[in-house]
């Protein structure tokens, strides 16, 4: 066991499993938000009666596989940049991940493993673009270009303050689109407006870790958006997220876009409440860890409120 790995297991920490530190690497809690984004753009083409449970489950996997490789690949460029210190225990240190730190993988390890899972959503997505055509071919290449470069060298995205755009453009109409067309072969309004909070809230979840890494990440150089607009604004930023995702799905169903049930997303604002007041005015990392954790489960909850407002939607014509 070379030095990083002693110090890492002093103190009787037990070394996880081979499955459960690839778990951890990808960070698997993330994952949920590409697939709920694949799910709401596949509920928007079953409301229309399109609906390939294989294609959706190929197009499932592919953009969890490119959110994990993008989790892996942050995780090391954020590593050798010095973003992230090699001493698992610095205060810098307190967000998911950390399998470098923690000496269960070398960096060079959780490199490839980010470049396999990019691979993997690659490959799905070749398959999708031929059965579905080369509209597949566009929106994919932007999703693994966005993955890499979102802190691969040399655009490093997340290092110009363009994170929260991309998160928002590709977790969001990228996907929710994508998830459509492969499944009807067109695009559709209804599929256009439900990416919108989808989006919004990827795009929230983002914000919220920024605030978090928020005077670490100014100290290493890491010009994320919340850095170059200071804590207060980008708290400003998070509540404006949650209330476009409010706003485009109230907008949506008075439009007549999207079905009646969709205002059913109003259940989920006591979770976006309790995220905003746990960042605004605290620098606590537990409340900021907290707050992660709650723009995470509104993306999913107010997802799965619009996946079920489409199937009753089908179901009832509406």
């Amino acid at each position: 066991m070379d030095e990083t790995r002693t110090v890492a297991f002093q103190g009787g920490v037990t070394r996880p499993g081979l499955i459960a530190t690839w778990m951890q690497a990808s960070r698997a809690w993330t994952l949920a938000m590409p697939f709920m984004s694949v799910s709401v753009g596949t509920a928007a083409a079953l409301r229309n009666g399109f609906f390939s449970p294989l294609i959706y489950l190929a197009a499932a996997l592919a953009a969890v596989a490119l959110q994990a490789g993008a989790n892996m690949v942050n995780d090391y460029y954020d590593f050798i940049n010095g973003t992230d210190s090699a001493d698992w225990n610095a205060p810098e240190n307190f967000g998911p991940g950390l399998v470098i730190q923690r000496g269960l993988l070398r960096p060079e390890q959780v490199w490839w493993g980010g470049i396999v899972a990019l691979t993997l959503g690659s490959v799905l997505g070749l398959i999708l673009v031929k059965v579905c055509g080369w509209p597949v071919l566009v929106l994919g290449s932007a999703g693994v270009a966005g993955a890499y470069f979102y802190t691969g060298a040399p655009l490093q995205l997340a290092y110009r303050g363009l994170g929260d755009l991309m998160v928002f453009t590709l977790m969001g109409p990228g996907y929710v689109l994508g998830a459509y067309y492969v499944q009807a072969l067109s695009f559709s309004s209804a599929a256009l407006v439900a990416s919108l909070p989808m989006g919004f809230l990827c795009s929230g979840v983002l914000q919220a870790n920024n605030l978090r890494d928020i005077d670490n990440d100014r100290a290493h150089g890491k010009r994320t958006f919340a850095v170059l607009i200071g804590r207060n604004a980008a708290t400003l930023e998070l509540i404006c997220s949650d209330l476009g995702a409010y706003v485009a799905t109230i907008a949506g169903v008075l439009a007549r876009v999207l079905p009646w049930p969709a205002l059913a997303v109003l259940i989920t604002v006591p979770r976006a409440v309790d995220q905003i007041r746990l960042v605004s005015g605290s620098a606590d990392v537990e409340s900021h860890n907290r707050a992660m954790n709650r723009s995470g489960q509104l993306q999913f909850e107010l997802g799965l409120v619009l996946v079920i407002a489409f199937i009753v939607g089908r179901l009832f014509g509406w």
